[in-house]
């Protein structure tokens, strides 16, 4: 996720590769595949996957409350909500109370949620991010949701990356321990497309191994990554490099396809696609990647894809679970 680009708010069973090959073989020649591979590939990974698949409404370009996200995730089949931050605050708590016995009955569970964060504003403007984050972090403790991301700007135009680099790392530190104080483990997101970072005049973290020795320098130890296959795609990384990782090094992921036929030096933020919907990225590499470190939090597809703005929400939601779950098969 990236400040240039949200919008809207917030085990594999003994399988062999004949047999997964097969049954997707049948469902093709029967005709739907999409529409019968969200409870029979669900049921096929349920064993070895510990991550939860999330519904995100922002960023499948659809509207939705806690009490819609709550409906729509029980009838498509998604296993987290995105706690939203303004909702919970205002919220009354028999409306709370309420949402809390639903999400139970319904087997759902808080994902993750993301927000813009100054780390390369003014001092003035982190100062002032830094007064109101307690009130935020109180929110998501007292609903019973524990994680929260960001991204970070892959470049400067005045500070150079040592510069950035300290400045950030103090601000980090700042931040994980508001967190730290309500008990929430906190995301960075690294931004890899080289069109970001061209715009400025130095850049930045843009990769996963610069953003680990970032993490490292802060010492926080509720910190770590807000993981996107698009941006690892972007980044030159491979699902090997995913599996440098712990269970506690990720926080929060996202899944996403890249436009095919554009080069990777070429490749623009917000313009994306579903999961395993073009190839171009190894996204069957990137979930089973996670499988095996044990990743236990939640995953939603990031896809920025205008059609599923122009889709009914029920069918966005739709094909937006459909082609998780197609990723999910290759893994």
């Amino acid at each position: 996720m990236s400040q240039l680009r949200r919008a809207g708010t917030g085990g594999t069973s003994d399988i062999s590769s004949l047999s997964r090959r097969r049954f997707l073989a049948e469902a093709l020649a029967a005709g739907a595949a999409v529409s019968m591979m969200g409870s029979r590939v669900e049921a096929a990974d349920t064993q070895a996957r510990k991550f939860k698949i999330q519904l995100s409404p922002g960023m499948i370009g659809i509207r939705a409350n806690l009490n819609d996200q709550v409906a729509l995730a029980s009838q498509f089949g998604f296993e987290a909500i995105e706690p939203s931050t303004g909702e919970l605050a205002s919220m009354k708590p028999e409306d709370f109370e309420k949402l809390r016995e639903d999400m139970k009955a319904k087997n759902l569970v808080w994902g993750s949620t993301a927000m813009s964060m100054p780390f390369n504003g003014s001092d003035e403007a982190f100062k002032t991010f830094v007064e109101k984050l307690p009130g935020i972090a109180q929110t998501l403790q007292k609903a019973g949701a524990n994680r929260i991301g960001t991204w970070l700007i892959p470049g400067d135009r005045q500070l150079t990356y040592v510069e950035n680099f300290r400045r950030t790392t103090k601000r980090l530190v700042e931040v994980c321990k508001i967190f730290d104080d309500h008990a929430i483990v906190f995301g960075l997101e690294y931004l890899g497309p080289k069109t970001i970072r061209e715009r400025m005049k130095y850049p930045f973290v843009h990769t996963m191994r610069e953003t680990k020795e970032l993490i490292a320098e802060t010492g926080a130890k509720n910190l770590g990554f807000m993981l996107d296959s698009w941006h690892c795609f972007n980044s030159s990384e491979t699902p090997e490099d995913v599996k440098s990782l712990t269970n506690h090094d990720v926080v929060y992921v996202h899944l996403n396809d890249a436009p095919a036929g554009i080069p990777l030096d070429q490749q623009v933020d917000s313009h994306r696609a579903l999961p395993a919907s073009t190839g171009v990225i190894n996204i069957g590499g990137f979930p089973g990647a996670l499988i095996e470190i044990g990743y236990d939090g939640p995953a939603a597809a990031e896809p920025f894809d205008n059609s599923l703005r122009q889709m009914p929400r029920d069918q966005a939601v739709k094909k937006t679970i459909d082609a998780i779950h197609v990723a999910l098969a290759k893994a």
